[in-house]
């Protein structure tokens, strides 16, 4: 997860989109649980409070629950309800923009398709791999 945040978004809205984009990457699965709201806190430095008003909202999207003593898992079914809604916010907010400019373009479908394969080879991106409350590997990253 990125160390860095902006400041467009509150920093639990982020850390709440941080979360998702990791249950949607499969880097939290069904069932997996949360780093503590402690980790996360120490690691980003940031106020526990601020980490929990970001669970909280995860909680009450139904996408993680609280278990007494144990900390929050995320749901079955979390993955599928998150893919749901992302598709619909894609296709009403996004897709519109960037059909108006394919065309602007005069791009068709196979010029998109052959140029449309991720820079990094289909690798995945090691900031989005890394959960919360966990630092990347940073002996690579050090020179």
């Amino acid at each position: 997860m990125d160390l860095e945040w902006n400041d467009s978004q509150p920093i639990y809205r982020q850390l709440r989109d941080r979360v998702v984009a990791m249950i949607l990457d499969g880097v939290l699965k069904e069932g997996d649980p949360l780093p503590s709201v402690r980790n996360v806190a120490a690691d980003y430095r940031v106020n526990p409070l601020t980490v929990l008003k970001g669970y909280q909202q995860l909680v009450d999207e139904e996408l993680v629950e609280k278990r007494r003593g144990l900390g929050m898992f995320v749901k079955a079914g979390a993955r599928s309800l998150l893919l749901k809604g992302e598709r619909q916010k894609f296709l009403a907010e996004e897709w519109p923009r960037i059909s108006a400019t394919i065309q602007r373009l005069g791009l068709n479908a196979e010029e998109l398709l052959k140029n449309g394969r991720p820079a990094s080879g289909g690798k995945p991106d090691t900031k989005r791999d890394t959960k919360p409350g966990t630092k990347p590997d940073t002996k690579t990253e050090e020179r």
